[in-house]
């Protein structure tokens, strides 16, 4: 009997040349995005694939492409991004907050802009932990009289 060996082909990884650019971290729930940003066409790369691979949600990607829109500016940068923590809301704000952190270090004249839109602040917020003898963190247990 023979047996036919087969061979996946792994999607071979972007290598992006980002030298010359302007670095910045963002956060967000458990989620750490560090971002490259540098004068380009306006592509947005997430973990080596075009964003619009990586996140299905259209919420998600009007999300992060929301500081360009703002500053009138969406196809003048390029952004390379590691994300990882987290599930694919905490990784879009993470990048919305390292976007902005990034954007400021090419102009500071945009701080007032994206200061209004409230892009530069952290999100602090995150899940409260679960206490015992409760269901959740504050949900408790059904009550039965009988």
């Amino acid at each position: 009997m023979e047996t036919s060996t087969q061979t996946f082909s792994k999607k071979p990884k972007i290598k992006l040349d980002f030298k010359d650019s302007k670095y910045a971290t963002g956060r967000r729930k458990k989620s750490i995005a560090k971002i490259w940003l540098q004068k380009g066409t306006g592509k947005i790369y997430v973990n080596g694939k075009l964003f619009n691979e990586y996140f299905s949600s259209d919420s998600h990607k009007m999300q992060i492409t929301r500081p360009f829109e703002i500053l009138n500016q969406a196809t003048d940068y390029d952004v390379r991004c590691s994300v990882k923590g987290g599930g694919h809301t905490g990784q879009a704000g993470a990048m919305v907050h390292g976007i902005s952190k990034a954007l400021l270090l090419f102009d500071s004249e945009f701080k007032s802009t994206l200061k209004t839109e409230k892009l530069t602040t952290r999100d602090s917020r995150s899940v409260e932990r679960k206490k015992p003898g409760r269901k959740k963190a504050r949900r408790s247990f059904q009550f039965s009289k009988r």
